[in-house]
């Protein structure tokens, strides 16, 4: 069991530090002086390379996270028996998993698509779309952050 918590950990750790690295430091540092868009092949290149650690790690989490729930004795086709905090853990990650698709299948592609556009052809719902996409990783973010503190809560339940 040790190895198994130490695993999910780390894929844990993988996930939401790769987010606060990349919100904190990375896109700052880029966007000083103003010049993100002479770093956005780095930038996607770093995000796309981060992406597969993330969906690596998700896989991860949820196979040794339904192996410890098991291991607790949490009948996990039973929801309605499952203990609150592991209730909303569970849901909670399941709306980052949400926000992460999300960002990966729908809003990253299309804000991709709208910056390969001219400005002038842009509509009002594309500046909308680009200029408020950042707030998705900004969100999945504190979400994440928010499992953590749910997960420190039922290991100490």
């Amino acid at each position: 069991m040790f190895a198994l918590v130490w695993i999910h950990l780390l894929a844990a750790v993988v996930w939401v530090g790769g987010m606060v690295f990349l919100s904190v430091v990375l896109v700052p540092v880029l966007k000083q002086d103003g010049g993100f868009a002479k770093h956005v092949v780095l930038f996607r290149t770093i995000a796309y390379r981060f992406r597969a650690l993330v969906w690596g790690a998700m896989g991860i989490l949820i196979v040794t996270g339904s192996v410890m729930a098991v291991g607790r004795s949490i009948p996990l086709l039973e929801p309605w028996q499952w203990p609150t905090i592991f209730l909303a853990k569970i849901s909670v990650v399941a709306f980052l998993f949400t926000l992460t698709l999300a960002h990966d299948l729908v809003v990253g592609p299309q804000v991709r698509r709208i910056l390969g556009t001219a400005e002038a052809e842009r509509s009002a719902r594309d500046r909308v779309l680009v200029r408020y996409s950042a707030l998705v990783p900004r969100l999945s973010l504190l979400v994440a952050l928010l499992v953590l503190l749910l997960a420190v809560v039922l290991a100490r339940t």
